[in-house]
């Protein structure tokens, strides 16, 4: 059989995606799938973690006019709502799994500490990480990179509704260039918005490789985990 890539990941999931186009936020059949290769991975000896953006309920930017701290924190508590969803189909599919919060919601979930969430990833738990980091002005993205580094992840998956990084924007522009391998300064020279340019950074400042690719066929989470080519290795 062949052996995985990576050992431990975060698995970071746009919760645009998971909504997978329906009008409501959330399409449960759709994360049950997500779910049943985040098994796969789990089968593979694989540590999973993840965390999800809340873009399928609430964007900062949509609260025009409002104190920007407050927008931030309803984006927050909309993470964690993806959060539980995802808890409750992995529990569901037979997987063991727990949500961490950045900041304390004893009712909901366990409060995050890295040195919990490592343990609780070695006895094959699923860690859900909501909350972003419990402070406004940073994204999931940032938040995202700050797990992985403190956990000490092998990569960010970054599954998207998008299926590569590219130049811009391929359904508005038909000549934007697909990459499949960038380093983070060439995301940061090339300003490309696909990364948080705060993300972007950290993850080159503390050498935290990543890879984005489409979460339209979610088999390609197992693909990446076993270092199939499904879209955009990034890297120093």
């Amino acid at each position: 059989m062949k052996k995985p890539k990576y050992q431990r990941i975060l698995l970071k999931l746009s919760g645009e995606a998971l909504s997978a186009g329906q009008d409501g936020i959330l399409n449960f059949d759709f994360i049950k799938v997500v779910a049943a290769q985040v098994k796969r991975c789990l089968d593979a000896g694989v540590q999973v973690a993840v965390i999800v953006c809340a873009c399928n309920i609430w964007r900062g930017r949509q609260g025009t006019g409002m104190d920007q701290c407050r927008a931030d924190y309803m984006g927050m508590l909309a993470t964690v709502v993806n959060s539980l969803a995802l808890q409750d189909v992995f529990l569901r599919e037979g997987m063991k799994a727990r949500v961490m919060t950045a900041v304390e919601m004893k009712a909901f979930a366990d409060t995050y500490t890295a040195r919990d969430a490592i343990e609780a990833l070695e006895n094959g738990e699923v860690v859900v990480f909501g909350g972003g980091l419990g402070i406004p002005f940073f994204s999931t993205d940032t938040a995202a990179a700050l797990r992985a580094a403190e956990i000490k992840a092998d990569c960010i998956l970054m599954a998207k509704n998008i299926d590569a990084i590219y130049s811009a924007d391929p359904k508005k522009d038909p000549n934007a260039v697909r990459y499949t391998d960038l380093t983070y300064a060439e995301i940061l020279d090339k300003n490309l918005r696909a990364l948080d340019l705060s993300a972007a950074t950290f993850c080159m400042d503390n050498n935290i490789s990543g890879y984005a690719f489409g979460l339209a066929d979610p088999e390609n989470i197992y693909r990446a985990v076993m270092g199939e080519p499904v879209g955009t290795a990034i890297h120093n």
